[in-house]
Parts: structure tokens; C-alpha cells; sequence
């Protein structure tokens, strides 16, 4: 899937699905449950938090 597909498909920008997949944008919660929704996971197992 190219980045533009998964863009439309989570209604953002492709360059907010670039941002997100190099770490340099923290998705919003409710981005993070679209991808996850798209990817047919949980937001867990997508996104792993490292702590501050």
C-alpha cells in the first residue's frame, strides 16, 4: 500500500503518514485508531510507547 492510499484511507495527508512512519509526528488518537482500524489491529500492538 503506497503512502497516498493509506492517507486517503486515514483522511490525512501523505505527508502525515511519511511524518508518522519516520517518528518525527506523534499521530493523534484518533489517527492512531484509523491506522489501526485500516491495519486491522489494535492501537497497542501498532504503536509501542518508550516512555519519557
Amino acid at each position: 500500500m503506497s503512502q497516498q492510499q493509506l492517507a486517503d484511507l486515514c483522511q490525512v495527508s501523505r505527508q502525515t503518514i511519511n511524518a508518522v512512519e519516520k517518528g518525527k509526528y506523534a499521530p493523534s488518537l484518533e489517527l492512531a485508531f484509523r491506522l489501526a482500524k485500516v491495519f486491522q489491529t489494535t492501537v497497542d500492538e501498532l504503536f509501542q510507547y518508550d516512555g519519557i
